[in-house]
């Protein structure tokens, strides 16, 4: 997810071990078909995929009603959508997805601790806490975390010129930025473990565009309780290579779809070929689609959820 002036897995943990904590992200479902070796996972819809950061947002209720009669079985809620976060709206949501049997599955919160800063840090610490209190709240038991960016170059497109890779702050180096990532992460996950939410460090335009990065933070940070939320649109290059890479250890995954055109770019990806690494990695979680395309959402997600539903057949 993106703006276009952006301001903003554990090897310490056996592979049997994060397999379990991303099943039991799946809802704690009995259902086989969220299990491993399964060939269909289970399928959420991010309330993004309906708003794109326009000036009106679009009402989180509404996404909810729609992906209950579409057949979804989970929403992903992004916090910057909201208009309310009172216990009464909160609480509001919680009915309406439990009345039409979804799950809300995943809290999408921006955050950057990229900076020399600390106390640039420490308020994107409490604002990643913040977030985790309010997922409790909701009743979502995961929380999805950017690493942040240098922001040494202001615009998005500009940023997609240079395919993603942003010159460090001067007198700074990607040492610098990871370890600020791994600190920043880890004064979070006492919360994060307190509330029963895990953390998803997605791949996401900055530090952890490249693959490479995401798995030192992950390393690095070594808890249970942050995994990855892999994004098969977030990759500048050949998608299918850094997609291997993360799908055994990914906990939940972004199905990115561009109908219409794409908000900020267009990606021509083979639907099938990722369903088949996810299923060699016998990924458990969710499945959330992000539509980033410019067509109307009322048409577009159900025909993403058609390309979902036969890319995992």
């Amino acid at each position: 997810m993106h703006n276009r002036v952006m301001n903003s897995a554990t090897s310490g943990v056996g592979r049997r071990g994060f397999l379990g904590c991303a099943a039991a992200l799946a809802a704690g479902s009995a259902d086989a078909q969220s299990l491993p070796g399964s060939s269909t996972p289970r399928f959420a819809v991010s309330s993004y995929s309906y708003w794109h950061f326009k000036a009106e947002r679009y009402p989180i209720e509404k996404v909810i009603e729609d992906a209950a009669k579409l057949g979804f079985d989970g929403v992903e809620i992004l916090h910057r959508q909201m208009t309310d976060e009172s216990p009464e709206e909160l609480n509001r949501l919680k009915r309406a997805a439990l009345l039409r049997g979804l799950s809300l599955v995943m809290f999408s919160i921006h955050q950057d601790f990229v900076s020399p800063w600390a106390d640039e840090r420490g308020q994107a610490i409490r604002h990643t806490q913040y977030g985790i209190e309010l997922a409790a709240k909701l009743g979502c038991p995961a929380v999805r975390i950017n690493s942040g960016r240098w922001r040494t170059i202001r615009l998005f497109d500009d940023l997609m010129k240079v395919k993603g890779d942003e010159p460090p702050i001067p007198g700074y180096t990607e040492n610098d930025a990871i370890g600020w990532c791994i600190d920043s992460i880890r004064a979070c996950i006492p919360a994060a473990q307190k509330a029963g939410v895990m953390l998803m460090l997605e791949n996401h335009w900055g530090m952890t565009m490249k693959s490479a990065n995401l798995l030192r933070i992950v390393e690095g940070v070594n808890s249970p309780w942050l995994g990855i939320n892999l994004d098969i649109g977030n990759f500048p290059g050949d998608p299918y290579p850094e997609i291997e890479k993360l799908a055994p250890r990914a906990a939940y995954v972004h199905f990115k779809t561009y109908f219409g055109g794409g908000e900020y770019y267009t990606l021509n990806l083979d639907y099938k070929r990722i369903a088949g690494i996810l299923r060699q990695a016998q990924f458990a979680g969710f499945v959330s689609l992000e539509m980033e395309g410019k067509e109307a959402p009322q048409s577009a997600v159900a025909k993403s959820l058609d390309v979902m539903r036969n890319a995992f057949a």
